[in-house]
């Protein structure tokens, strides 16, 4: 992933926009200073006019610059210079889609005029015929009048685009919204809110106190000091719910966000939360630093803040309907279409648990892709350099969980087939010859594992990067000397081939006796001759402790029973035990087959040997 992204840069937006690549960003947000005199940390909001005129239009290139040709700008600006602005956009190749009023309910007091009160927020494209507007995704649709109102079978099943007039309150608010420095002011002063859950309301007429809905504006209260919803650090900072609705329509999941004015780093925030990449640039260290902690503290597919508004996608719960009930001509109830439940929580909690879910998926996959190497699943899992690569790539990007979560999706992601299009040409050059030195140091520590309970499976072990620590410290203490990579290799490919090799053991007949009863105490390697075969390590009790194969069983016993070895073997059991051993085929399959095979011929199974070259499991 490149560093520069998912991040914001202490730099002017122009210097840090020209080292974007040209056309490499979906959706430009920007909410810059107004030239109105507003006391930022570092930068004073007080040029003269031209001056900003020509500022404006540089940074405004740039972005022209940096968009894709199928992007969007969203530019956030007051009546100053909304009308300068929207031209100096259109001169250098911007086409205006929309012009829309956000009001935000309250406004700063002004001397010999009206209380200020809104923005203008244009949305410009750069090809009035190719752009990404998602209009027919259902999380972008509300319930229509016919659905929520009247319970009217014509009603269009998906729903509507919502209107121009957004009206919604953010999470926590307690009684009316006051400005920030409309003097003193107390909750105890106003009533609260009727609909103390609530934030949202989809028509301006159900609030007779706001506007009609003639008028063309966008409702969302400013996000004030009292708000919970307050980052606490910056005094422009606008609601998470109205850009979640520009960047959920004009840029889809994974694409790029660019803030120039990052500010109180709410533009990076929501676009986090909705699975899209971010970058933002500032001048100020101090509100980077807080931008970043904010951003930290978030993870991919966290709701926005405040309640939003029923979205057609949302799953409905089984119980009683709660619709208006209308009468007059023209209005007809449908029996099948029950009424929609605005209080449906349920549904709207179930909405957001599988969006998180899905956004989480969706960046795991484009983390394996970036990180994969032409690898397949297995290697990036059980790689701990590649691994880390792969977790730190997921930990960027602000997917939720820990390396743990992200590799046991990433399984269930390749078992469900979602990553058959990634190519794996990569092939890990580990043989089943290679393994032969240190294949029993991991077959013995994966079953012990499996039988203390520590792990279910090879899967969780490997997933788990405190687990697989732990399986590599006990197969290094049977077979010392290799890497992670190799045992925990071993341990896949042991498994791979677990099962054809109890079907092929059925055809072999294991021998009566096999081989001398070596006592471990005396047992001398040399004895026994350097040619493939299996062997079998049983106590005074005959009970079978384990019973391995190898491509040289001399080799093999040498380095499994030699002077240091022993003492591991002799906590297995109180007793003496003893070693025998006969020659096989050389083939591993053959072998593995073989091993099998005697496993079988215990009626007491041996401990140290996998589970799965025992029986079906």
């Amino acid at each position: 992933m490149d560093a520069s992204l998912n991040t914001i840069h202490n730099v002017d937006c122009v210097a840090g926009m020209r080292k974007l690549p040209a056309g490499s960003v979906d959706l430009a947000f920007a909410d810059p200073p107004f030239n109105i005199g507003y006391d930022y940390d570092v930068y004073q909001d007080r040029v003269k006019h031209q001056e900003y005129i020509d500022w404006s239009h540089n940074w405004i290139a740039a972005v022209y610059r940096t968009l894709k040709d199928d992007g969007a700008f969203w530019l956030a600006i007051g009546d100053e210079y909304a009308a300068e602005l929207k031209l100096e956009s259109q001169k250098i190749g911007f086409h205006c889609r929309s012009w829309v009023i956000w009001y935000y309910t309250f406004g700063v007091n002004c001397s010999k005029k009206f209380t200020r009160s809104h923005v203008h927020m244009f949305h410009f494209v750069k090809d009035p015929q190719n752009f990404t507007f998602r209009d027919d995704d259902l999380d972008n649709r509300i319930p229509s009048a016919r659905q929520l109102v009247y319970n009217d079978k014509r009603a269009n099943p998906r729903g509507r685009l919502p209107d121009d007039t957004w009206i919604i309150r953010p999470a926590g608010l307690v009684g009316e919204l006051v400005a920030d420095d409309a003097g003193t002011w107390t909750p105890a002063e106003l009533p609260p809110p009727a609909d103390k859950e609530q934030t949202y309301t989809l028509r301006p007429q159900d609030v007779e106190q706001c506007f009609q809905s003639s008028e063309d504006t966008w409702y969302f209260p400013r996000v004030a000091g009292t708000f919970k919803e307050r980052a606490g650090f910056h005094g422009c900072q606008m609601p998470e719910q109205l850009l979640a609705r520009i960047i959920r329509t004009c840029s889809e999941t994974g694409e790029l966000v660019l803030d120039p004015f990052s500010g109180s780093a709410t533009t990076l925030a929501v676009a986090k939360k909705l699975g899209r990449q971010y970058v933002g640039y500032d001048v100020s260290k101090e509100y980077i630093r807080f931008g970043l902690e904010r951003l930290d503290g978030i993870h991919v597919g966290d709701p926005p803040d405040g309640t939003p508004e029923p979205l057609m996608s949302a799953p409905k719960t089984d119980g009683p309907r709660r619709g208006k009930k209308q009468s007059g001509k023209g209005v007809k109830r449908s029996k099948s279409q029950p009424a929609i439940d605005l209080r449906d929580t349920q549904a709207k909690e179930k909405r957001y648990s599988d969006v998180q879910l899905e956004l989480t998926l969706k960046g795991i996959v484009e983390c394996f892709e970036q990180t994969h190497d032409g690898f397949s699943t297995d290697r990036v899992v059980a790689d701990p350099e590649l691994n880390q690569q792969f977790a730190d790539a997921c930990s960027k990007r602000g997917l939720f969980g820990d390396a743990r979560t992200w590799n046991t999706l990433l399984f269930r992601l390749r078992k469900a087939g979602r990553l058959s299009h990634v190519e794996t040409g990569q092939r890990t050059s580990i043989s089943w010859e290679d393994c032969d030195e240190f294949m029993f140091g991991s077959e013995i520590a994966l079953q012990l594992m499996l039988d203390d309970d520590e792990a279910e499976s090879l899967d969780e072990i490997l997933c788990d990067p405190f687990l697989a620590v732990k399986f590599d410290k006990r197969a290094r203490k049977h077979a010392p000397g290799y890497t992670p990579l190799e045992y925990r290799w071993a341990a896949l490919k042991l498994r791979k081939e677990a099962r054809n090799a109890r079907s092929r053991a059925s055809v072999l007949t294991p021998p009566s006796r096999y081989g001398k009863k070596n006592p471990a105490d005396t047992f001398e390697p040399r004895s026994v001759e350097e040619a493939p075969g299996v062997y079998v390590v049983s106590d005074s009790a005959k009970r079978p402790l384990y019973v391995g194969e190898a491509l040289n069983l001399r080799n093999r016993l040498k380095l499994q029973f030699g002077r240091r070895q022993k003492k591991i073997w002799a906590a297995y059991t109180p007793r003496e035990f003893f070693i025998q051993s006969f020659p096989t085929e050389k083939t591993s399959t053959g072998r593995l087959a073989w091993q099998s095979c005697l496993i079988k011929k215990y009626k007491q199974k041996p401990p140290l040997n996998y589970s799965e070259l025992r029986s079906p499991v």
